[in-house]
C-alpha cells in the first residue's frame, strides 16, 4: 500500500476523527501489526500541536496468558496506580484513538466466563470514572489490517495478498479518497439530513420484520433523537467517533421491546465469533437467546450485569452501503454494522437525548437510557428488511422496505 494514502489516513483519522486539539493529550490504543501506521498516527497527532501521544500496545497471545494463569481476583483487581491514571484522564480528558486489527478467533478457547467475572470485579470501581468522562472527550475507532484478520476475510489468498486487499477495504470503505476531509464533510451532511428527517416524525416505536423471522417492536425515549457521522463533545469540539460509519442511530426506551430478532452477520465478542443466533424481548429484556455456534459466549454476554439483556441502540444502516455493495464480510463490527441495520444491547447514549449537554448521565438514564457495563452491536439488516414507524400523531411512516431507505 503506498504511503502517501496511509498518511492521508492516518492524517484522516487524527483531524477528521478525534480531531485532536491544540494542548491535548492523546492515547492510542493499538495492536502490534502495524507499528509504522501506528508512528504515523503518533505524528499527525504531534502536527496538530498535541501536546503528548501515549501508545497502549496489545497482544491477544498474552491476554490468554494472563487470562489462563492470574486468578479472577488478580484480574479483576484494579491498583491504585491505575485509579491514578484514571483520575489523571478525569482531569486532562485526552482524546482516545483505537486502531483496531485483532484476529476475529484471536481469543479462542480462553474461559470468557472467568473474564466476565474479573470484569464484574473492576467494573464498579471504573465506572465512575467513566461516567465523569462521559461525553467530554473526543474518540475515534478506525481499523489496520492484522496478519490474522485478514487472512480470515481472504482466506484464499497469501498472507501479504491478504493483507494487501484488506487495506483496500478500510481505506476505499473509509472514503480515503483524492480528499478525504472533503468526502468526510459531504457524508456528514447527508447523515444529518437523514437524522433530521427522522428527528422531523416524532417516532415513538419502530416495527422491524423480515422473512428470516424478525419481528420486534422497540418503543423510543420522546426526548431521543437520531444521530450519525460527527458528535460534538461537551467542550463544544467536533469529532467523527467511527470511521468508517453510515448509520443514523438512536438509543431506545430501556424496557420496551417485545418480539424475536435474528442476526445477519456473524458477531466478534471478546476474539471469538457468535454465529446465526437470535434474541427474543420481554419488556425490553432479552429473556430468551440461542445460537449455532457461541450460545454460552452469547448467554454470558447478556448476563454480564441487569442492562446487559436491554437494548441501548437502534441504528439503521441501507443495504446499499460501500461496505454491504463491497460484498465482503469483515468479522469485525467497526465495518459489519455499517453495512446492516443493527442494534445493540447494553448501555445507550445520553448524547442522543436532545440537549443533552444540559442534562447529568443520570437524568438521561431516568429518561429511559440503558446502563450497563457492556455494549455490544450485532447486526439484523438484510434484503427483506421493512422498519415502520409509528409517530406521535399515531400515523404510520414507512422507513426501511426491502433493506433500504423508504423516502
Amino acid at each position: 500500500m503506498k504511503k502517501t494514502a496511509l498518511r492521508e489516513y492516518a492524517k484522516l483519522i487524527v483531524r477528521c476523527g478525534a480531531n485532536v486539539q491544540k494542548g491535548q493529550e492523546v492515547m492510542i490504543y493499538a495492536g502490534l501489526d502495524q507499528p509504522e501506521f501506528v508512528y504515523m498516527v503518533v505524528e499527525e497527532a504531534y502536527k496538530a500541536k498535541a501536546k503528548k501521544v501515549i501508545v497502549e500496545w496489545s497482544y491477544d497471545k498474552l491476554t490468554k496468558l494472563h487470562a489462563r494463569y492470574q486468578s479472577v481476583k488478580t484480574l479483576g483487581a484494579v491498583p491504585a496506580w491505575v485509579q491514578e491514571r484514571q483520575k489523571h484522564y478525569c482531569q486532562e480528558l485526552p482524546c482516545r484513538i483505537h486502531l483496531v486489527s485483532d484476529d476475529p478467533d484471536g481469543l479462542k478457547g480462553v474461559r470468557m466466563d472467568k473474564l466476565a467475572k474479573a470484569r464484574k470485579l473492576s467494573y464498579p470501581i471504573l465506572k465512575p470514572y467513566i461516567d465523569e468522562r462521559d461525553g467530554k472527550q473526543q474518540w475515534c475507532i478506525a481499523a489496520v489490517p492484522g496478519a490474522a484478520w485478514a487472512k480470515k476475510v481472504f482466506p484464499g489468498l497469501p498472507k501479504g495478498k491478504a493483507m494487501e486487499k484488506l487495506w483496500e477495504a478500510i481505506l476505499f470503505t473509509s472514503r480515503v479518497t483524492d480528499d478525504p476531509l472533503k468526502a468526510w464533510e459531504d457524508h456528514n451532511a447527508d447523515l444529518k439530513a437523514r437524522c433530521d428527517h427522522l428527528n422531523s416524525l416524532n417516532i415513538r416505536s419502530l416495527h422491524y420484520t423480515a422473512d428470516n423471522g424478525t419481528d420486534l417492536t422497540v418503543g423510543m425515549i420522546p426526548e431521543a433523537i437520531f444521530c450519525g457521522g460527527g458528535e460534538v463533545s461537551r467542550q463544544g469540539i467536533f469529532f467523527n467517533p467511527n470511521i468508517p460509519t453510515e448509520e443514523c442511530f438512536i438509543s431506545p426506551m430501556r424496557g420496551q421491546a417485545e418480539g424475536i430478532v435474528y442476526s445477519t452477520k456473524p458477531l466478534s465478542y471478546q476474539g471469538q465469533l457468535i454465529e446465526n443466533f437470535w434474541m427474543r424481548f420481554e419488556n425490553g429484556k432479552a429473556v430468551e437467546v440461542g445460537a449455532e455456534k457461541g450460545e454460552e459466549l452469547l448467554k454470558t454476554m447478556v448476563t454480564m450485569d441487569e442492562g446487559a439483556a436491554y437494548l441501548g441502540e437502534c441504528a439503521l444502516v441501507p443495504q446499499r452501503s460501500p461496505i454491504c455493495e463491497s460484498g465482503i464480510l469483515f468479522y469485525e463490527t467497526l465495518f459489519d454494522e455499517n453495512a446492516a441495520c443493527h442494534l445493540a444491547v447494553g448501555a445507550g447514549f445520553a448524547d442522543t437525548i436532545r440537549d443533552h449537554h444540559s442534562k447529568t448521565l443520570k437524568e438521561c438514564q431516568e429518561l429511559g437510557i440503558n446502563d450497563s457495563m457492556i455494549h455490544v452491536d450485532f447486526m439484523i439488516g438484510c434484503d427483506s428488511m421493512n422498519i415502520d414507524a409509528t409517530c406521535a400523531d399515531g400515523s404510520t411512516v414507512a422507513i426501511f422496505r426491502g433493506g433500504n431507505w423508504a423516502f
